[in-house]
């Protein structure tokens, strides 16, 4: 074997192993979509709590 080759496959190895570093880590950090729950159900979940406060029809809050 010619030495370009094995310099060759020595970078190509290298490429590998880096290439297969990155993708488990990215994998580690991540969380498959279907075990979510879907975007507008965390939305609701997050933003729209019920209030606690009442209120008339004219949308006045009313204590009780």
């Amino acid at each position: 074997m010619t030495r370009s080759k094995k310099i060759f496959a020595g970078l190509a190895a290298v490429f590998m192993i880096a290439l297969l570093y990155a993708s488990y880590d990215i994998s580690t950090r991540t969380t498959f979509p279907g075990s979510k729950p879907q975007l507008k159900e965390r939305l609701e979940k997050q933003y729209l709590k019920k209030d606690t406060a009442i209120t008339d029809s004219a949308g006045h809050a009313v204590t009780p």
